[in-house]
């Protein structure tokens, strides 16, 4: 039986792995030698007679050191080549296989069937290079890691991912392809030492889908650098091949590009600091005017003169923090333009292809049919301005080290694909029909949560986990057993403490005030915005408040569902929605909190199997 072809990873595999672990050894040994190596100068330089006797033993220290560095460069470039040299991958009928390991060899299988997404990561220097990282996610579960194929060509990550979803999709037909046919588009990688040199050949049907007009958002000022160094190959790369036109396609204007900058999750809480400190500033402003005991028996020159002295000082620490956060703010927005920088969603065939990034490259591609759910979501300032964030909820891998949990506000987790980062909320509609027409029949009568909800709402978010609440009961708390303690002990120091603790308290009295209002805010919008939806095909859950988020996904993609209750919800007769999809990793729960008790057997029979 003829053996599948090997392909090889490129050889800079050897020398960039290879400088960055010299890099990091060097960094090591300088470190540790700094401190000897300062003292034996700051003696020569000081003692003329220690440097004569020294001047040997310094030049032989020298010479030890870069002979060290030498033999561990050597060390380490030939450990990446021995490496490289025991690093292979091959596409075997049934499976994908990786191979590693030059004591302890080690073989991946990844049966094609199983192939959740193939994505690929490119740092500036591996754009230049022309290189990238391939990684593929499995349907796995939360112990699943993602499988990384490191150092290819462009040309070759693009072949390995077609060749994946080409063998993917002629398994689900019942037909395992020859791994070399006779005709086809696709490139192979480098071959192993002995290897055939014809390339992987295999030609991917295009699916037929309805052409729908390009979205909003046809380009931005930073597109053309994206635009320029996907033109350019690569110092190692070849050219790339022809792959099938998309069926859909859109990116960023300038104006959601820069919106997606200045309003992002960084920007937002800046801002929020930002303001808080202002409000800080100004109540502390406002505390200074007010005199106090001590001041009742001072000049009035001497106390317009201290209140101006504070106030003075006060204009200068909030002016200093303005600039700060606004320059944090400017640096924020401009990390998130250029993360978003050549934005491009399309579908193409039978997945959806999401790329970005100027300096750090990313590519995304999902198989349609492992795409779990569809979120739009909106922030606060989102929702003031009309705008929302589409994402895609699928099957996540867990890299090796990650703790990742994916217990999110309303059940939504991690294990998104962002595939518009800032668009007008009526625009939804035309984005979902073209780029995943497979989720455009949403349903569109939906079920409110219970009239109670509101009055459960308010008292649960703003006063039972509302944290402002709690701010001022432990603020009032501590307030009152300080009181208590200085006047019980006539301790001059504690009244002093309380002189600087009073403004303070003032402070967080007012924190935990504006908290509270916002909770109970949020708490009328949820129960007025909150409900959930059903048809024959899909779901949709919407949980509203300050910020908004709707998840729809298919019926047959609900891992299992439930109806849950507690006391106060018996007592009140609602109950509480609770959908498992597996998007994340290891999952995803979706609920919705105090729906009515008919709505809830209703929605249970929906869930019922069905032929």
């Amino acid at each position: 039986m003829e053996q599948p072809e090997r392909y090889r990873v490129h050889h800079a595999f050897i020398w960039l792995g290879g400088l960055r672990a010299l890099f990091v050894t060097l960094w090591v040994i300088v470190v540790g030698a700094f401190s000897g190596l300062a003292a034996l100068v700051a003696e020569i330089t000081e003692n003329p007679a220690f440097a004569r006797d020294a001047g040997f033993v310094f030049a032989l220290i020298v010479g030890g050191i870069i002979a060290v560095v030498l033999v561990i460069a050597a060390l380490c470039f030939l450990l990446r080549w021995l490496q490289w040299r025991h690093l292979w991958y091959q596409f075997d009928p049934a499976e994908f296989s990786i191979y590693s390991g030059v004591i302890s060899k080690k073989r991946t299988h990844v049966p094609y069937g199983r192939v959740q997404s193939v994505d690929q990561k490119a740092t500036l220097i591996q754009r230049v290079l022309g290189l990238c990282a391939v990684s593929i996610d499995t349907a796995g579960g939360a112990n699943n890691k993602a499988i990384v194929v490191p150092y290819v060509t462009k040309s070759q990550a693009e072949a390995l991912r077609q060749q994946l979803y080409v063998q993917k999709a002629q398994l689900a037909a019942g037909a395992v392809a020859p791994v070399a046919a006779a005709d086809g588009a696709v490139a192979s990688g480098e071959a192993a030492p002995g290897a055939a040199a014809a390339p992987v050949m295999v030609d991917a049907a295009p699916v037929p889908m309805a052409a729908h007009p390009a979205a909003p958002g046809e380009g931005n000022i930073l597109d053309a650098a994206s635009d320029l160094t996907a033109q350019m190959s690569g110092v190692f790369d070849s050219p790339s091949f022809a792959q099938e036109a998309p069926s859909y396609e859109y990116g960023l204007s300038n104006k959601q590009l820069v919106l997606t900058g200045l309003f992002n999750n960084t920007s937002f809480v800046i801002v929020a600091v930002g303001l808080l400190a202002v409000v800080g500033q100004l109540i502390q402003g406002v505390a200074d005017l007010v005199p106090n005991s001590d001041v009742l028996f001072e000049s009035a020159v001497e106390s317009v003169v201290a209140r101006e002295g504070a106030l003075m000082a006060g204009g200068i620490l909030l002016g200093v923090f303005l600039v700060i956060a606004l320059v944090m703010w400017a640096l924020s927005a401009v990390g998130t333009m250029l993360s978003f920088g050549g934005f491009k969603a399309r579908r193409r065939g039978d997945r959806v292809e999401v790329e970005r990034g100027i300096l750090q490259h990313s590519f995304q591609g999902v198989a349609i049919d492992r795409v779990q759910s569809v979120i739009i979501s909106q922030t606060l300032v989102r929702r003031l301005m009309g705008y929302c964030e589409i994402s895609l909820g699928k099957i996540d891998a867990m890299g090796d080290g990650s703790n990742e949990s994916n217990k999110g506000k309303g059940g939504v987790q991690a294990g998104r694909v962002v595939v518009h980062p800032f668009v007008k909320k009526s625009q939804c509609a035309e984005i979902i029909a073209g780029l995943i027409p497979e989720f455009a029949d949403m349903p569109t009568q939906a079920t409110a949560v219970a009239p109670v909800a509101m009055r459960r709402a308010i008292l649960r978010r703003t006063l039972w986990q509302g944290p402002g609440f709690w701010l001022i009961v432990a603020t009032a708390l501590l307030h009152v057993l300080m009181h208590v303690a200085a006047v019980a002990t006539q301790d001059p120091d504690l009244f002093d403490l309380l002189t600087i603790f009073d403004p303070a308290a003032t402070f967080l009295y007012a924190v935990g005030a504006v908290c509270m209002i916002a909770n109970c805010i949020g708490a009328v919008m949820w129960a007025r915005e909150s409900s959930f939806a059903v048809n024959r095909r899909f779901m949709q859950v919407s949980n509203g408040g300050l910020s908004r988020e709707s998840v729809s996904f298919p019926r047959q993609k609900i891992q299992f569902g439930c109806v849950r209750t507690n006391p106060f919800q018996r007592m009140a007769k609602t109950a509480t929605l609770k959908a498992v999809i597996a998007a994340g990793v290891g999952g995803t729960t979706i609920s919705l909190v105090d729906v009515t008790e008919e709505d809830a057997a209703h929605w249970m029979e929906w869930l019922e199997p069905r032929r």
